[in-house]
């Protein structure tokens, strides 16, 4: 329960992981005997600057203690107990409300074994422990320990000499980093923070549209109900109902843990999932899937088990009780709430933020599904105030199904940019969306599908905001548009060089482009103009908001152009295999290995080993000689954008 605590605290206050720190602490193993059967075998640690490291005392019920227990299937000797700890600090949590126990700079732990097998030539022995600032990271790592007094390597996987060069070429001799440091991490937290607030808000959205459906809206009174027949004082009431909207929210959010947990085991790890062709694929068939029930052709539901389980429990009473009501809701909706729960984790995957978008969205999705649960429940006189059920309910769930299938294309788009099919072209995706408005305006004015009554004034709205953005969409589908569709569509149709009409030379805004890195470097040195390093991907959706709102701007296209040699690396090219020649297995600081097999496995630890960051769109101003000229930038406006430009074209020409 503890570990389930830490880790959701992990995503709900901590930042997205960043590979900037590496190897926060670094362990030397060494050992001392002390008679013929008895070792002390000691762990030197060194921890970087800012970090801390959790002592094997830390406090229950708050941050991780350190763990030290024998390798797997290890035998022959015994630990003497807990190891024994150098000087450690003390500081009050206030998440905790505790004194938490943390070692700073330095650490010492001394482990005393008994052996038994006295063939023993050495131990291995595991470190399980969580090393934080402002955000905490899992170490989990073994060592071993000589007996004999043999050095012992702790690089686990041995890798071959073509590896170990291969390895070396990815670690760039940058020039003049101290430029990394000055890295906008200001902005970059403000524009992370921006982006977490705009998630937050869809999802909150997401939660206002989901109570507005036939499965939600008519279990209000249900629930006040509930609260005004069991709650004797008014005062006992109210706290009741906003402890029952607190569970709603958090049993949403809570759905968000594994995905914190993959995120930070490895940075790069969310970004190939969403980046996954089959995974995209999947999308698209799941949310064609909810988009059916949506429309009415079948029902979506847990096990009714569940429910009349989780019903059963709400009448314990008490708090217990509460939280099995708040259980009981989010199983008994899941039939409107699972879509629209789909379409959230699936957009999140698929954005930067990765697991902290996802935590974001969930919570304004809870917040916004409990809200109008909790303050009727508190307000019952407000229940007649509330519309009747009825046709309206189920227009609310036929637009959503519309919504849905709409969103599936851009995950069927994002399959075919990454397994490079070029079959769905952007004005096939730009069309579909058009015909989706067109029938969704059909329906709302009932030309087609059921009628229940007279058509509403604000159905008739609706009706005719869907027919103007039929008329805005469908000229896309020209070779010449009459007008310009990316300040809606930009970042969800596929970019504007995969197009029927033009040759797809696939760099965007049809500019000269490089797509690996050292050919790039070479044609730099010979034209001599610096590098505009482009770290993007083509299931990126801020990479074409960059491209077709920023990029297109006459001074900073011209720029670009004129004046830089553009190398675009899609890191998340994975379908396209490196010559068998060219795959090798990485070695990490850390000894571990990963395998470089695909284009998007080379670039994407490019980025990670030189810039100590997997997110994108990334760019790096650099000259042929790999001396960077400016602080690195992400996602950014016209005119920061083009004065970083300018400011590296400047720096460039004083050398």
């Amino acid at each position: 329960m503890k570990k389930l605590c830490t880790l959701f605290l992990l995503f709900l206050g901590l930042t997205v992981f960043s590979q900037s720190d590496d190897n926060p602490i670094v362990i030397t193993p060494v050992v001392e005997k002390i008679s013929e059967t008895k070792y002390d075998l000691i762990f030197d640690i060194e921890i970087a600057e800012d970090w801390h490291l959790y002592s094997q005392y830390n406090p229950e019920d708050a941050s991780l203690p350190m763990t030290i227990s024998p390798a797997e299937g290890q035998t022959g000797y015994a630990l003497n107990g807990k190891a024994i700890e150098s000087k450690t600090e003390s500081e009050f949590s206030e998440i905790w409300g505790k004194d938490e126990i943390f070692f700073v700079e330095e650490g010492k732990l001394v482990q005393r074994i008994t052996v038994s097998d006295t063939s023993l030539t050495q131990v291995t022995l595991n470190l399980d422990a969580q090393v934080c600032k402002e955000y905490c990271l899992p170490f989990d790592e073994d060592f071993t320990f000589s007996l004999t007094g043999e050095k012992v390597s702790q690089t686990v996987t041995e890798v071959d000499d073509k590896s170990q060069a291969m390895s070396q070429s990815l670690n760039l001799n940058l020039k003049n980093t101290a430029v990394l440091k000055s890295t906008t991490k200001e902005s970059s937290k403000e524009d992370g923070e921006a982006s977490l607030i705009n998630i937050f808000l869809l999802g909150f959205v997401g939660g206002l549209l989901a109570f507005l459906t036939p499965c939600v809206f008519p279990m209000v009174p249900l629930t006040v109900s509930f609260f005004t027949k069991h709650t004797e004082k008014k005062g006992k009431g109210i706290g009741s109902a906003v402890l029952y909207g607190a569970f709603i929210m958090i049993i949403y959010g809570l759905l968000s843990l594994p995905f914190h947990y993959l995120d930070t085991l490895d940075p790069e790890i969310l970004n190939s999932i969403s980046t996954n062709m089959w995974l995209n694929l999947f999308f698209f068939t799941i949310l064609v899937f909810f988009a059916g029930s949506f429309f009415g052709f079948y029902e979506l539901s847990l096990p009714s088990s569940w429910s009349n389980k989780a019903d059963t429990a709400s009448n314990i009473g008490g708090i217990i009780g509460i939280f099995f009501m708040a259980l009981t809701l989010a199983i008994v909706s899941f039939s409107c709430t699972g879509p629209i729960l789909g379409s959230l984790l699936a957009g999140s995957l698929g954005a930067d933020g990765g697991a902290m978008q996802l935590s974001a969205g969930m919570i304004g999705f809870g917040l916004a599904l409990a809200l109008p649960f909790a303050l009727f429940a508190m307000f019952p006189g407000w229940l007649n105030s509330l519309p009747k059920s009825g046709g309206w309910l189920n227009t609310v769930k036929v637009v959503l199904g519309f919504l849905e299938l709409a969103f599936a294309f851009k995950f069927l788009s994002n399959a075919d940019l990454v397994g490079h099919w070029d079959l769905f072209k952007r004005e096939i995706f730009i069309g579909i969306w058009a015909i989706t408005a067109l029938l969704m305006s059909l329906y709302l004015f009932g030309v087609m599908g059921k009628k229940y009554g007279k058509i509403s004034f604000f159905r008739v709205l609706l009706g005719g905001a869907c027919f103007a953005l039929f008329v805005y969409l469908a000229p896309g589908v020209l070779p010449k548009p009459l007008w310009n569709q990316n300040k809606l569509l930009s970042g969800f149709a596929p970019p504007q060089f995969h197009s029927i009409y033009k040759k797809d030379n696939k760099c965007p805004l049809s500019l000269n482009c490089f797509k690996d890195f050292e050919e790039g470097i070479a044609y730099a040195k010979s034209v001599n103009k610096p590098v505009l390093l482009d770290f993007t991907g083509w299931a990126c959706v801020n990479c074409r908001k960059m491209e077709e709102n920023i990029w297109v701007k006459p001074e900073i296209y011209s720029l670009i152009n004129d004046d830089y040699v553009l190398i675009s690396l899609y890191v998340d090219d994975h379908e396209r295999q490196l010559p068998e020649e060219e795959q090798f297995d990485f070695i990490k600081p850390n000894g571990k290995v990963k395998r470089i097999r695909t284009y998007g496995d080379k670039w994407a630890t490019l980025q990670v080993a030189n810039f100590k960051t997997a997110s994108q769109p990334f760019y790096v101003l650099m000259s042929p000689k790999l001396e960077l000229l400016n602080s690195p930038q992400q996602y950014s406006d016209h005119t920061t954008y083009y004065n970083w430009l300018k400011t590296g074209l400047d720096n460039f020409n004083k050398n």
